[in-house]
This record gives structure tokens, sequence and C-alpha cells, in this order.
């Protein structure tokens, strides 16, 4: 079985912050892992722009084991289309961009430190 992430940068609809993120925690991590394949989910603000142009603030990071990611994420297309998932209007969507990742490098741990 191969591992994959997907990440998802997005942004709230303007003045609705707090709604995006009280549906993006509370309600909308919780609908993606319930889609086969998908094993975890957790989100990120951005803190700093260290270099180059960071057009969204917030990342959603969710990790898949599968054999097939195409169908893991046609899964989650239809989900998200289906009465099943909630999305909310506080979400922009217009702005989402969205990458499947693979990996091409072990992990490499620091070394222990005293």
């Amino acid at each position: 079985m191969a591992h994959y992430k997907l990440l998802v940068w997005t942004e709230p609809t303007p003045g609705q912050e707090d709604e995006y993120n009280r549906w993006y925690n509370d309600v909308h991590l919780a609908d993606v892992v319930q889609v086969p394949g998908f094993v975890s989910a957790q989100r990120f603000r951005l803190q700093t722009a260290v270099s180059g142009e960071m057009p969204h603030r917030y990342l959603a990071i969710y990790e898949i084991d599968c054999d097939d990611p195409q169908q893991v994420l046609a899964d989650l297309f239809a989900a998200a289309e289906a009465a099943g998932m909630s999305i909310s209007g506080a979400l922009n969507s217009e702005t989402p961009v969205l990458g499947l990742f693979e990996p091409c490098s072990p992990v490499v741990m620091a070394p222990a430190r005293s």
C-alpha cells in the first residue's frame, strides 16, 4: 500500500473567518477522514511567510494510504457533491489549491540531541 499526502490551501470568505475555522475544524476534517483511504487530517495557519509569495493563510494536510489515489480522490469529490458532506459558505470556493504528493525520499530525522 502506498502513502500519499493531499495538501489543500484555502481561505475563508471575507468576514467569515470564525465560521470557516469552526466548520473546518469541527466538521470538515472529520468528514474527509470518513472517506476510505484517508487516515489523518490536520490544519495549519501561516505564521510567517519566509520566502516567496504565500497567497493562502491556511493549509490542510491529509494522509492517504491506498493503492489507487485517484479513486480515493474521486470518492472524496463524490462525497463532497452528495448530501453526506457539508461544505460551508464560509470557505472561499474561488481560491482553493490542491495537490496530491507521493514520497520521493525517505524521512530524514534529526540526530538525537542532549
